[in-house]
């Protein structure tokens, strides 16, 4: 059972590594992995804590938490958004994919996000911060032209940043109705 776990916990800091250093067999091989959802769950959980912890200073405890349950919404929000824009919007004639796929392969390509924990730093931390966001960024359109099997890169960054501003717009409204009705705070 702990040797289980162990091979498990293993497996999953590989694929965080892989991922980070986008390796494009990673992404294929987490969209074909129909058990890796869990794994992309703890990923985004890992880089959203990391965020929390590296911003404690400006957004405490609560901060951490708000930050790890906003950013699985957003996951989740972004995987489903990315999936009718890329496959309905603008596919591509060989694109098949589905959501959870979308889910698995957006999941790791937040790996890079595990370095927002040093954000706390003075100075170098926000820059840390930026890097890291920016290499994630990267990491999901990676991952979004190998899920949906797109030839073109162009086409990818597009439908990431079509998913990005209707994420952000639905993130801002749920935000804004959550703190008209005090539960902001």
């Amino acid at each position: 059972m702990v040797q289980e776990g162990v091979r498990a916990m293993s497996q999953l800091t590989d694929r965080m590594i892989r991922a980070a250093r986008l390796e494009v067999a990673l992404y294929e091989e987490v969209e074909a992995d129909t058990s890796a959802l869990q794994q992309a769950m703890m990923v985004v959980i890992a880089s959203s804590v990391a965020a929390g912890i590296g911003a404690v200073a400006t957004g405490g405890v609560i901060g951490i938490v708000k930050g790890t349950l906003g950013a699985l919404l957003g996951w989740y929000v972004w995987a489903f958004i990315t999936y009718f824009v890329g496959t309905r919007v603008l596919p591509q004639p060989q694109t098949r994919a589905d959501t959870g796929e979308l889910l698995r392969t957006i999941g790791f390509s937040s790996s890079p996000g595990v370095l927002r924990i040093f954000g706390f730093i003075p100075v170098l931390g926000p820059v840390i911060a930026l890097v890291a966001s920016l290499w994630m960024l990267v990491a999901m359109v990676i991952a979004v032209r190998q899920t949906l099997d797109y030839t073109s890169t162009l086409r990818a960054v597009g439908v990431c940043i079509i998913g990005w501003f209707v994420m952000a717009l639905i993130m801002i409204v749920v935000g804004g109705a959550a703190g008209m009705m005090g539960l902001g705070r």
